[in-house]
């Protein structure tokens, strides 16, 4: 089984977030959750405009202009709150999908990117994914940690500077 191609990412949750398919709209509460530079302290780069968020977000729900990879991205709400906290994002190619977490520096410490790691990961394997990447600086050590309780390793294979770290085979 492999992921449905002609569809966009279902929502899934967790018990305490709901991963909702990216929307534009969703740029302008996005900007917020995003603006603080420390988020970039790993990655590089710097917070984006509502306008530059807006215009990612158009691309990255039109879609990857390769066929054979979804491009599945979903912003988290906090469902306490109804606030959105961060995102979760999914490359996804055959059986194979490389994921990505961010979580805004005002929930951080709370476990919500554990818990949207983990859900993610559950989520892709539902649909059919049998293997699992993320790309963790070697510095962060708050990534590390989700990743493993995510359920992926450490490889020893690096890539830009980043340990790759997997589920699976592959």
């Amino acid at each position: 089984m492999t992921p449905d191609r002609s569809s966009a990412p279902a929502p899934f949750a967790t018990p305490r977030l709901d991963a909702l398919p990216l929307r534009v709209a969703h740029a302008d509460e996005m900007a917020a959750v995003l603006a603080d530079p420390a988020l970039h302290a790993f990655t590089g780069g710097a917070p984006e405009t509502v306008e530059a968020l807006r215009a990612r977000y158009v691309r990255q729900t039109t879609g990857s202009p390769d066929p054979g990879e979804l491009w599945w991205n979903w912003v988290l709400r906090e469902r306490e709150t109804g606030r959105l906290v961060g995102y979760v994002q999914a490359s996804v190619r055959g059986g194979r999908a490389e994921i990505a977490w961010v979580v805004g520096v005002e929930w951080q410490g709370r476990g919500y990117a554990r818990e949207a790691a983990r859900g993610l990961v559950a989520h892709l394997r539902a649909t059919g994914v049998r293997t699992v990447v993320a790309h963790i600086h070697p510095e962060h050590a708050a990534s590390a940690a989700v990743a493993a309780g995510a359920g992926l390793e450490r490889t020893g294979e690096w890539e830009d500077g980043e340990e790759r770290w997997r589920l699976g085979g592959g």
